[in-house]
């Protein structure tokens, strides 16, 4: 049995306009008293979500403002394309060469947060961009990718430790084998590892990056898709070269009755 397995690819968007900057000048340039309610808005909905005081407290340690940096090898690999990667990770290291924020790549790719840290990831692995000083830019973007879970999260920023961790994969287990399952996170927040709001607010980002914030669906790139399965390939190559012959057959019957034709005249 043959499955099909496909990636959509976006083709190669034009990143010299910044997308999110004409975005913040057009809501910077309402009246002074249209943007106090918006200010009032947003915090109120940040305090609901446990997130103001990270905010504020944390600004340089946000993942959507975090500007990757690239590496020789990254900004060779732009350049040249040696790899052949697709058009996604191309995307994302010009977005990284034009000193983009991760939240205006997503923007300006049309991707979604998730992806973007997941094409983040890959770049970190394949050391085309830079390690980044902040443990908690580390944490959440592996976070979000997928690449850690809530324990592994809270342990890479440094407000887990290692036995703690052990003690709550313990805890988590035992729960589960006494009829009483429970989430990850819960067991952290009840062995007083983590504080329930800390632990929201990581679950709601989490939610939320998986949308695309698209300003103008007109700008959006058509997309290609490419087939991944040789099978599936080979298939429709097959398929192809059937058609073809048909086709010719016909065209060859049609010679053949002209013929008939001609020499009975």
């Amino acid at each position: 049995m043959v499955y099909l397995i496909y990636t959509v690819i976006l083709r190669e968007v034009d990143l010299k306009k910044n997308i999110f900057d004409l975005f913040l000048d057009k809501v910077l340039t309402v009246p002074f008293w249209v943007r106090q309610v918006i200010y009032l808005k947003l915090a109120q909905e940040m305090r609901e979500k446990s997130c103001e005081n990270f905010l504020r407290n944390n600004p340089d340690d946000i993942l959507s403002t975090f500007v990757p940096t690239l590496t020789f090898k990254g900004k060779t690999e732009l350049m040249e394309r040696k790899c052949g990667l697709d058009n996604n990770i191309y995307n994302f290291l010009q977005g990284c060469a034009n000193e983009y924020s991760m939240l205006e790549i997503s923007v300006n790719t049309f991707l979604s947060m998730e992806e973007v840290a997941k094409y983040y990831e890959l770049c970190l692995e394949q050391n085309f961009i830079k390690v980044p000083d902040s443990k908690e830019i580390h944490a959440m973007a592996g976070y979000i990718a997928g690449k850690f879970r809530v324990g592994e999260y809270f342990k890479q920023k440094g407000a887990l430790t290692v036995d703690q961790l052990q003690q709550a994969i313990l805890a988590h287990r035992s729960a589960n084998e006494q009829g009483q399952p429970a989430r990850f996170g819960e067991i952290l927040v009840t062995l007083g590892f983590v504080k329930e709001e800390d632990l929201t607010a990581l679950l709601l980002l989490k939610e939320e990056s998986k949308k695309r914030f698209i300003l103008d669906y007109n700008t959006v790139p058509k997309s290609e898709t490419t087939f991944t399965n040789d099978n599936q390939k080979y298939e429709e190559e097959i398929a192809a070269l059937k058609d073809e012959n048909l086709k010719l057959k016909r065209k060859m019957i049609q010679l053949l009755e002209l013929v008939k034709r001609n020499g009975q005249q």
